[in-house]
Formats: C-alpha cells, structure tokens, sequence
C-alpha cells in the first residue's frame, strides 16, 4: 500500500504494516510547547519513541518520511531559532528517515525565513532532495513560502484540497496550502502536474458547500463566479 500512514509509535507501526502499509510517517515537534501539546512528551523524548519505530519500519523494507512541526513559529515559544530546527532535523535524519518535511504549523513563515532555513539545513548536510514544505496559510504567505522553496531546489509540496485544514493543539494555525493555488502556479511556471485544475476546483466548491463556507483558496473563487460550472473551465 503506497498511502503513508502516521504512526505515533511501535504499536501503531505493527497495526500499518499488519495492513500493508509501506510508507509510514512519524510527526515530530521543533518546541518543547508543541511536543508536550501534541505528544505529551518533551522533545527528545519523542525522538526517543520515534527511534525503533524508524529502524522497524526500515527493516522492513519501508519508506519513512519525518513530519516536524513548528519549524517558523510557536503560538506559545513565539519564533523558533534556525539551529533548533535544524538539531530535530538532523536527529531524525539520523535515525533513518528517508525524508523530512518542515511545518509552518501556525502560517507565520516568510519566504527569507525559509530560505534560511533551508540553506542552514544545507550547512548541515542536509539537501533539499530529502526535504519537503508544509504550509499554513494564515499570513497569506503559503504560496510564496512554496515557491521559495522550489527555487532552492524542493519538490515534495504538502497542500490541501480547497485550502482545508488547522490543527487542534494550536489554534492559531488555519488551514494548509491549497492545492489549487499550488496548481494554477506551478502551470504557470511550465511545470506538468498532471492535475486537472478545473475538476479539482469543483471538488473543492463541492466541499465548500457541505462545509457551509467558502473555500480560501483564490483560485477556487476566481474560477468558479457564482453561477459558473467550475469543472467547464479551461485554462487560457
């Protein structure tokens, strides 16, 4: 089974790989606040959990990718330092995981923030070909932070149909990077990404209207006008 699946430790890799699953994801924290919010544990001691679960899932032969939230910013520690990024980075790295992906959990990411933040990592030994981005989008900056990011060399993207998204332990965070405004950029910079941008966007209106709220994203707005079948728009 190629879906990744989250394993929060051993007993939730042995019920993932009992069901087939081959890539498997751990989630870890840049701040003590968040690991503590989300795990109960402090930072290290997370890294501790997470240690045999990545060995395990390696051993059998699995693709493990590290999550690591707060990367920019706490909503309780304020900004995260660059070097306290980069020692969870290079912890998990350590332990196995064949690739990381760096949250901006809350939104407050800017794209200079990212570039440092990449090139530190790059100091570090740690290339942009094991490297993927996750952005909330509460500053607006989701989009820009992306392109920042593929500019240095990124292209594992996280984003979310219609912009959905949040996360319960930080209530700040609103919702991820949508996939539709990933798709209309990156078609604009002649990159095939094999989307159908006009099914998406009715996807999207579709689930705006079970949510009972519009969608975020702008490109689902501006393609699908009030009365208009978003799914007949062709790009121009």
């Amino acid at each position: 089974m190629d879906l990744p699946v989250l394993v929060p430790n051993e007993r939730g890799l042995d019920r993932a790989l009992a069901l087939g699953a081959r890539r498997v994801a751990v989630f870890a924290s840049a701040t003590e606040s968040f690991a503590k919010a989300n795990l109960n544990r402090t930072v290290d001691e997370a890294l501790a959990m997470f240690e045999p679960v990545v060995a395990r899932a390696r051993a059998a032969g699995g693709h493990v990718r590290g999550y690591l939230s707060m990367c920019f910013g706490d909503p309780w520690e304020g900004p995260v330092p660059v070097e306290q990024v980069v020692r969870v980075c290079r912890a998990l790295v350590g332990m196995g995981c064949d690739e990381l992906s760096l949250g901006d959990t809350i939104g407050v990411a800017t794209p200079g923030h990212v570039t440092a933040l990449l090139r530190a990592l790059g100091e570090a030994g740690i290339g942009a070909e094991v490297l993927g981005v996750h952005f909330h989008d509460t500053y607006g900056q989701a989009l820009a932070n992306t392109l920042a990011a593929l500019q240095y060399g990124v292209t594992t993207v996280d984003a979310s149909a219609g912009g959905l998204g949040g996360c319960p332990y930080a209530k700040s965070a609103t919702g991820n990077l949508a996939t539709e405004d990933l798709v209309w950029m990156l078609h604009g910079l002649g990159i095939d990404t094999g989307v159908d941008l006009g099914r998406l966007v009715a996807t999207s209106v579709w689930m705006a209207d079970r949510l009972g709220r519009p969608s975020p994203s702008r490109t689902v707005r501006a393609l699908s006008p009030a009365g208009s079948d978003a799914a007949s728009h062709k790009e121009q």
